[in-house]
C-alpha cells in the first residue's frame, strides 16, 4: 500500500489531485469574498481620497499579479513535475506564482477601498496556499530528493531572498501556458467592475450595509 502510494505520488497523479484541490477551495474562498461584498462596505467615503488612494493601490497590485504570474510561467510552464526550476524567480522563492496570486487577492480586496478586506483576503489566499504548497513539497522531496532538499535550505518557501538571485541567458518557454496565465491573472480585475456595482448599491440604499470596515 505504501509503495503504491508513493508511485501515485511520483506519477503526479497525487500531485494533480491536491491541485484539483486548491482550486475548488480558492473558488470558495471567491464565493466567500463576494458575498462578503455584497453585505460590508468601506468606512471612507467613496470618491475621498483615502478610499480612492486604497482603491489605486488595488489596480496596482492586480497588475504585479498578472505580469507576475506570467514572468513565473516562462520559467517553469509546464515543468514542474519534471524539472526542478531554480532559476529567475525561482531562485528567491520557491513558490513565486503563489506569492504574485496572493498579491492578486490582496488586490481584489483593495478595490472595496478597505485595508481589512485587503489583508483578509491576502491571509485567506495565504493560508489555502500554505497548506497546498506543503503537500506539493512532499512530491517535489520524492521526486527530486537530495537536490530539492538543498533548494529549501537555500530559498525561501513564500518570501523572496533576492541575495539568492540567479538567472540564465535563455528559457524555453509555451506560449499557450504565458497566454493562459495572463488570462488566468486577469480574471482578477473582474473585481472592479463588481465591487464599483456593489458601492452604486450601497449608496443608493438598495442593498444594506451591515458593517463598515476601516
Amino acid at each position: 500500500m505504501i509503495s503504491e502510494h508513493i508511485t501515485a505520488r511520483l506519477s503526479g497523479s497525487w500531485l494533480q489531485d491536491v491541485q484539483r484541490r486548491r482550486k475548488w477551495v480558492l473558488r470558495a474562498l471567491a464565493v466567500a469574498a463576494v458575498v462578503g461584498f455584497l453585505f460590508t462596505d468601506s468606512m471612507w467615503r467613496p470618491g475621498g481620497f483615502t478610499h480612492e488612494a486604497i482603491e489605486y493601490f488595488g489596480i496596482g497590485l492586480l497588475l504585479v499579479c498578472v505580469l507576475g504570474r506570467a514572468w513565473c510561467t516562462l520559467y517553469i510552464g509546464g515543468r514542474k513535475k519534471a524539472e526542478l526550476v531554480q532559476v529567475g524567480p525561482y531562485s528567491v522563492s520557491r513558490n513565486p506564482l503563489y506569492v504574485f496570486s496572493i498579491i492578486g487577492a490582496a488586490g481584489v480586496g483593495a478595490a472595496a477601498g478597505s485595508v481589512i478586506s485587503t489583508l483578509l483576503l491576502a491571509v485567506a489566499c495565504y493560508a489555502v496556499f500554505a497548506v497546498v504548497v506543503s503537500r506539493e513539497e512532499q512530491f517535489l522531496s520524492e521526486r527530486f530528493g537530495r537536490a530539492y532538499a538543498e533548494y529549501c535550505a537555500r530559498v525561501p518557501r513564500f518570501w523572496p531572498r533576492l541575495s539568492e538571485w540567479r538567472d540564465v541567458a535563455t528559457v524555453e518557454a509555451s506560449p499557450r501556458l504565458v497566454l493562459a496565465s495572463v488570462r488566468d491573472g486577469a480574471l482578477f480585475f473582474l473585481a472592479i467592475p463588481f465591487v464599483e456595482a456593489i458601492e452604486h448599491l450601497h449608496m443608493n440604499g438598495i442593498l444594506p450595509v451591515q458593517l463598515l470596515l476601516p
